[in-house]
């Protein structure tokens, strides 16, 4: 009996030590955001959080100061550093200031990405953007596109006259513009940013062309006051609205057919792609221009010379997903 009893603490103890072994082989993961508290992040670690239940050896550590501060994110990174997790994926506060904090992990071994917000080349492996101005550009044109079979006018409603995302965007926009039968895009207006001159820009474009179709806003705010004002004008079902916006703000419009749809970035995607490239580099794989680098089910990311890639085309939402996307963002 004593020798049974023996063996079964043996065996225990022997399973004991084998859970320990399996736990420490898992990989670290740092995923660090602006700031702690925000929607959008708290979805991205949504994704890491899926990512690492798909792949079964890796713990995500979510992290982050409480303001969107450098000096909160670089606290962060040395306590990370001192952890020794095995990669660090942050939306960087700063382009510049992260820097020598994150070589100093790249130093120790540490495998650093920069996702959402980039971080300067010397600071990092790789970096990844949600998607690209071509991607952009095709995809609020598409969205007009979609819903205009037979083609129409179209405006656009952009920030302000001197924003590189927006004119990169429209230009994008205009390049494809020949794939998509009957589309006339009849004038571009600015907002600047500015709910109020936003909202009347798209007032003086209802004016202006009787026969318009739909509104392009690539901005978050033009997008909502554009809605707001075919709402107001009565002109629900005559145009239609969209570009890029953010779920919280869009789906009351979405509900009222004032927007039919609209993209922007899916946050849970960019945090599971991520994690996804943060594991390939720990296994083995080299960031260097032209590599690609697997992201799961996202598929993979190519590396261009400044070692940047983009995820994929701007995420859509319409009346079957925005109030779902709208709790988060």
């Amino acid at each position: 009996m004593k020798v049974l009893k023996s063996l079964m603490v043996t065996a225990a103890v022997a399973v004991a030590l084998m859970a320990n072994a399996a736990h420490a082989e898992n990989k670290k993961i740092a995923l660090v955001v602006k700031a702690l508290g925000i929607g959008f992040f708290e979805a991205a670690n949504k994704g890491a959080q899926e990512a690492a239940k798909e792949l079964g050896d890796v713990e995500i550590i979510y992290t982050g100061p409480t303001s969107t501060t450098a000096e909160g994110q670089i606290e962060v990174i040395n306590s990370l550093i001192a952890q020794k997790v095995d990669a660090i994926a942050v939306s960087a506060n700063d382009t510049d200031a992260l820097v020598p904090a994150l070589k100093k992990a790249m130093d120790r071994g540490i495998k650093v990405i920069s996702w959402d917000s980039g971080v300067a080349k010397e600071g990092r492996l790789m970096h990844l953007n949600p998607s690209s101005s071509p991607l952009i550009g095709n995809m609020i044109i598409k969205l007009a596109a979609d819903n205009l079979p037979e083609g129409g006018d179209v405006a656009v409603l952009s920030a302000s006259a001197t924003a590189t995302n927006q004119n990169t965007w429209i230009a994008e926009m205009k390049k494809v513009q020949g794939n998509y039968k009957g589309i006339n895009v009849v004038a571009t207006v600015y907002g600047d940013d500015l709910a109020d001159k936003s909202y009347r820009e798209t007032q003086g474009l209802i004016q202006s062309h009787p026969n318009l179709k739909a509104i392009i806003a690539p901005t978050s705010v033009g997008i909502v006051a554009a809605a707001q004002a075919v709402t107001d004008a009565g002109k629900i079902g005559q145009i239609n609205v969209t570009g890029l916006g953010l779920p919280s703000e869009m789906a009351g419009h979405v509900k009222s057919g004032a927007s039919k749809s609209f993209a922007i970035w899916n946050p849970i995607d960019l945090g599971y792609s991520a994690t996804m490239i943060a594991y390939d580099l720990i296994n083995g794989a080299e960031a260097k221009p032209g590599a690609e680098l697997k992201m799961g089910r996202m598929g993979t990311v190519k590396l261009d010379d400044n070692n940047e890639g983009a995820m994929a085309d701007p995420f859509v939402y319409d009346a079957s997903n925005v109030e779902e996307f709208a709790k988060i963002f």
